[in-house]
């Protein structure tokens, strides 16, 4: 059974369209639900799935206000209502009126358990830890009930008082608020239109060469005047490690044994630096 077929009326072995619930009253759409369900457990193949899907379709308004109690957390009503409208038929094909007469009291934990796995595993572009992603839903709930009974925002100590956790908890929940959708470097911040990236600065390439000279510049000095002209002439002149050996008048293996401590003492007298600044 598609997706699409829950909102065009379609007909089985009946004659009779698929019937929508929104013209109904909850008492009516569950008698009718009832009815329904009855008639699909004496029949079978196409006849049963068309029953079914009047079920269905009888029942979307359901999928949707339960859906709709999720607006406006970073993803789209219409991505949430497809959610609980799957959830929904999953239900509806595996409802057994054995284990009770109304369908939603099956069917209504079962959409909403598949809300919560879809923010779960994709509603985050950013994923928070896993007690603000199950804190997050319930302070939407919270700030919204107390705003009814106060009648204005409710405070961060009234939201802690109300989720029984601490302030700065609440305060983490609300900033989770914008981890459900990242900003595009192409989307337009201005009126002129200028896109995200262009606003972004760029690094400098001269500040890392920069730094690098303001940290070596010290060490460097301390160095033997051998130690200096070697340095000078392997990174500076980008003599080879044969050429510096021929101008020092040693073997190729020697230079590079002075490279290899000449390094290491520079390392160490950097990070010397280091642990002097953090001190």
């Amino acid at each position: 059974m598609s997706v699409l077929s829950l909102t065009t009326p379609t007909t089985g072995a009946n004659p009779a369209p698929a019937e929508r619930g929104h013209t109904r009253s909850p008492q009516e759409r569950k008698i009718r639900t009832a009815e329904l369900i009855a008639e699909a457990r004496q029949v079978t193949g196409a006849e049963r799935d068309a029953l079914l899907e009047q079920v269905i379709v009888l029942n979307i308004p359901v999928a949707h206000s339960l859906a709709a109690r999720y607006r406006n957390r970073g993803q789209p009503l219409e991505e949430l209502q497809q959610v609980a409208c799957l959830a929904l038929t999953r239900a509806v094909q595996n409802f057994d009126p054995e284990r009770g007469e109304d369908l939603l009291v099956f069917a209504v934990p079962s959409i909403l358990g598949e809300l919560k796995r879809y923010f779960r595993d994709v509603g985050w572009s950013i994923r928070p830890p896993r007690r603000l992603q199950e804190l997050r839903p319930r302070l939407v709930e919270a700030e919204e009930l107390l705003s009814q009974v106060l009648g204005r925002p409710p405070s961060l100590g009234e939201l802690a008082d109300e989720l029984s956790c601490s302030v700065e908890e609440v305060q983490e929940a609300k900033a989770c608020a914008d981890l459900g959708r990242t900003s595009s470097l192409d989307e337009p911040v201005s009126e002129s239109g200028s896109a995200l990236g262009d606003l972004l600065a760029e690094e400098d390439p001269g500040f890392g060469h920069g730094e690098a000279i303001a940290v070596l510049a010290p060490v460097c000095r301390r160095l033997k005047q051998r130690d200096r002209k070697i340095l000078r002439m392997r990174f500076y002149e980008q003599m080879t490690q044969q050429e510096i050996a021929d101008e020092l008048g040693v073997t190729q293996v020697q230079v590079s044994r002075l490279l290899k401590r000449i390094l290491e003492d520079l390392r160490t007298a950097v990070g010397g630096m280091q642990q002097t600044s953090a001190a």
